[in-house]
């Protein structure tokens, strides 16, 4: 199905011209004289941002100009600000830009709105979808977007647990994907105790949603989501303030389904599992504890440093059950630590891997799609920290220094078979509205490893 947001046809569009601020002054004199007085009027100048509806003789807007800024800067992202800027109608780009595909793609993520709650009226605006761009592809990628917007911008009142189970089955039915729920106290069965033990204070029951799509014998991708529906921080209770944002602890499994959902779409050639543990880190007197020493399923002990680090416990179990099936590459997305926050700031997730070639892939691609990302290293001597006296590790380490990289190096201890492995620690949030990216959930880095994944499975 065609976004909302695009066009097919379009007789009577709008044309769109694009200038930079070198180009800016040539175009002017291509316009006619009332839309050249009203540019100079507004003091539209090419820079990055402006935009001016340029009336045509009888008072309608007659065409639109996009600054985007220096001729060596310019980002496909920009043209994203139409979908919210222009009046109601269909819009044509007259000067393509040299990456329309993500010129599209941006105007769709662009026109996303998030109205469960309130009445958010909206314009009809859409752009005619370029020659040569693939709308359907775009559609996709851009619906799965939405989804994974929508599951993070939900309350934890309304999304639970089973609300993310619930979307899971929504997403493997829509696929013809086969899943398997285990919930409660089956996770003790099936020996994954410390996913019970994170999610067992909630009123709603912790569980692991296991998702299988592809054909047998296809190369094994493992995806594994972070899904803490909501965090108080357990025992080792957050501040107020800390808890305000605390509905997006599941933006990795929200990430990871809307991934899924574009990977299934296009039909690439592999074999595709989804795991995502589904908690509520909540407090009551089936908390875990501070000094508590959770078996796993791994094997190894962990002695609990600080109950607020809830993730990376029951990421540990789905990433041991994962990697007992040594699938080809294996991917994690969660919103793990505020040190990555600290490190790169919002919009830049870091991601670890061992695999050289891999992170190569991984950069290139990010600065592709135009979903930013940055390596940091799994530095072994950071290891130490993660040290405990009575215990094979802590889930935290001492000293509070290199936070997010002593996160991902607790996660590695737990995937030893996998033939690669990706770690995301994303923040799944925009905290102010950017072009393509309004404020709220955001799914990061999950267009990035769909064309990974789609440039080394590509469908026949």
């Amino acid at each position: 199905m065609l976004h909302h947001a695009f066009a097919l046809s379009g007789e009577n569009a709008v044309p769109v011209r694009l200038t930079t601020e070198e180009r800016w002054p040539a175009l002017a004199a291509e316009l006619d004289p009332i839309g050249r007085a009203y540019a100079e009027a507004i003091g539209f100048d090419g820079k990055a941002g402006s935009l001016a509806p340029v009336p045509d003789a009888s008072g309608a807007v007659g065409s639109v100009l996009v600054g985007m800024g220096a001729k060596d800067a310019t980002d496909p992202f920009d043209l994203a600000r139409l979908a919210t800027s222009l009046p109601e109608g269909t819009y044509r780009l007259a000067d393509p830009p040299d990456e329309p595909a993500l010129a599209a793609l941006g105007f769709a993520l662009g026109s996303y709105r998030f109205d469960r709650y309130r009445e958010r009226p909206g314009k009809d605006v859409r752009l005619l979808l370029p020659e040569g761009v693939d709308g359907e592809e775009l559609s996709r990628i851009a619906q799965a977007v939405a989804m994974g917007r929508d599951l993070i911008n939900t309350p934890a009142n309304d999304l639970g647990p089973d609300g993310i189970e619930e979307a899971a089955r929504r997403l493997a039915e829509r696929h013809g994907a086969e899943i398997r729920v285990t919930t409660g106290d089956d996770l003790l069965d099936a020996d994954l105790p410390m996913i019970h033990a994170v999610g067992r204070a909630a009123e709603r029951a912790p569980r692991l949603v296991d998702m299988v799509w592809g054909e047998q014998g296809a190369p094994p991708v493992t995806l594994v989501g972070k899904g803490v529906a909501f965090d108080t921080g357990g025992l080792d209770i957050k501040p107020s303030s800390a808890m305000l944002l605390m509905k997006k602890d599941m933006g990795g499994a929200a990430t990871a389904l809307a991934l899924a959902d574009m990977v299934m779409g296009a039909g690439l050639k592999l074999r595709l599992r989804v795991l995502i543990p589904a908690v509520e880190n909540a407090i009551s007197g089936a908390s875990f504890r501070p000094g508590d020493v959770l078996r796993s399923r791994k094997g190894l002990s962990v002695e609990i440093g600080n109950t607020d680090a809830e993730g990376r416990l029951i990421l540990a179990d789905a990433l041991a059950l994962a990697d007992e099936e040594a699938p080809e590459l294996m991917v994690d997305f969660a919103t793990l630590t505020g040190a990555a926050r600290v490190a790169l700031g919002p919009e830049l997730p870091p991601f670890y891997t061992r695999d050289d070639v891999l992170a190569e892939d991984v950069a290139r691609l990010a600065r592709t799609v135009r979903d930013p990302v940055w390596r940091l290293p799994l530095w072994q001597p950071y290891g130490k920290m993660l040290e405990s006296k009575i215990a094979d590790t802590s889930n935290v380490s001492s000293g509070g220094f290199a936070g997010s990289i002593t996160a991902a190096l607790f996660l590695a201890r737990f995937v030893t078979a996998a033939r690669a492995y990706l770690h995301f620690d994303i923040y799944g949030w925009n905290p102010s509205a950017k072009p393509a990216r309004p404020e709220g959930g955001e799914v990061q880095a999950a267009r990035l490893v769909y064309a990974l994944l789609k440039e080394r499975y590509p469908a026949s």
